[in-house]
């Protein structure tokens, strides 16, 4: 493993009283683990969850559909819910221009499993066309909160309401943390913000199918493609299997596309060690949403839709991918099995950038035609 940097920030906390410790998966939850589970997640969804059933996470399969949590993914939200990222008071320094957030939206599948949506980004943005990202974008002004940017953003690529209000019944976003800022290559300052989908209604009804309900358009002029991804997985070098049962009508599930999960490199991102992590997510067995044809993404739409067809996964990466690794790693509460960054987002990088006068209000300079981004 390559050295890392020491930084002096702080990884966050967690509210003492929220505490969940982690839980070892496929193994029997201990008396310990469930009473605290009991204790501490009640108020977490209103739906009922059973706690004494927990099973291996992110398994792909049938993602499009809300069931209530699995304690492991009760567990992780209540870690989520409890954690609260170091003070980072050089974002109010920061120009309108130079901020960005992104959303981290998790929901539950049929297993109660968690997954996170992500988009591919569509040919006519400049920065990062063609890339795997997360709901999000700049922000408009100072005085947008990095969620109100990552809300916003999400309504313009996704079609996710901006407004609470606004969400069909029985949906409703519960907004859980923020986490240490990382940088883009654009030297953007990028706050993610992670959000969990609710559907309320304690299994009496059909569970709600979320691309058809709560996802009902995409954004042509951003969104080429929108998938999801298993959560967990992030945390993983393999494709997790497929479950053993539940599958509905007895069918046998769809077998993962060839090809690997997982492989990783080190760069030197401003003189520091940073971690690239490509993801490779199985997208043969989900309903990848696309924009209509004829609309002015349709092309790179296509090419996706031949890539899916060929190769079964897509590529999740760079900074992506890297947000999500630390997101799992706080929800999980354990470490991840490929080698990465000891610490959560790129603070101490942000200052190096401050340090070159990277945030200075001077007119942004033209990416070079062409050439693709390392870390996004």
């Amino acid at each position: 493993m390559s050295p890392e940097p020491t930084s002096t920030l702080d990884q966050g906390t967690e509210d003492p009283s929220t505490n969940i410790p982690p839980q070892t998966i496929g193994s029997s939850p201990t008396p310990e683990f469930i009473d605290t589970v009991r204790e501490k997640i009640q108020d977490i969804v209103a739906t009922e969850i059973d706690l004494g059933l927990p099973t291996e996470a992110s398994l792909y399969y049938d993602a499009s559909t809300m069931a209530p949590l699995s304690a492991l993914s009760a567990a992780a939200i209540a870690r989520l819910r409890a954690y609260r990222p170091p003070p980072f008071p050089f974002w109010d320094q920061l120009p309108a221009r130079k901020r960005a957030a992104v959303l981290i939206l998790l929901y539950a599948d049929r297993w109660g499993d968690l997954r996170v949506v992500i988009t591919m980004r569509a040919a006519s943005l400049r920065s990062f066309s063609g890339h795997a990202a997360l709901p999000g974008g700049k922000a408009d002004s100072v005085d947008e909160t990095p969620y109100q940017i990552a809300r916003r953003e999400a309504s313009e690529e996704i079609g996710l309401p901006e407004d609470d209000f606004a969400l069909p019944k029985p949906f409703r976003i519960e907004q859980l943390c923020c986490l240490p800022p990382s940088l883009a290559r654009t030297h953007l300052v990028v706050t993610p913000c992670v959000a969990f989908l609710h559907a309320d209604g304690g299994g009496r009804d059909p569970a709600p199918l979320v691309d058809e309900s709560m996802i009902p358009r995409l954004d042509a002029r951003e969104v080429a493609a929108l998938f999801s991804a298993p959560f967990y997985n992030f945390l993983k070098l393999e494709d997790l299997p497929p479950p053993s049962s539940g599958v509905e009508g007895g069918e046998t599930p769809t077998p993962l596309p060839e090809g690997h999960w997982y492989d990783g490199s080190w760069i030197s991102w401003k003189d520091v060690p940073w971690r690239v992590h490509n993801f490779y997510v199985p997208v043969n067995n989900q309903r990848v949403s696309r924009p209509r044809r004829g609309s002015a993404q349709s092309n790179l739409a296509e090419r996706l839709e031949e890539e899916q067809e060929r190769e079964g996964r897509f590529k999740v990466w760079g900074m992506t991918a890297r947000v999500l690794v630390d997101a799992a790693r706080i929800a999980y509460g354990e470490e991840p099995e490929m080698e990465h960054n000891e610490g959560f987002g790129d603070a101490d990088i942000i200052m190096i950038a401050e340090a070159e006068g990277q945030f200075k209000e001077v007119s942004e300079q033209r990416s070079e035609p062409g050439k693709e981004p390392a870390k996004m």
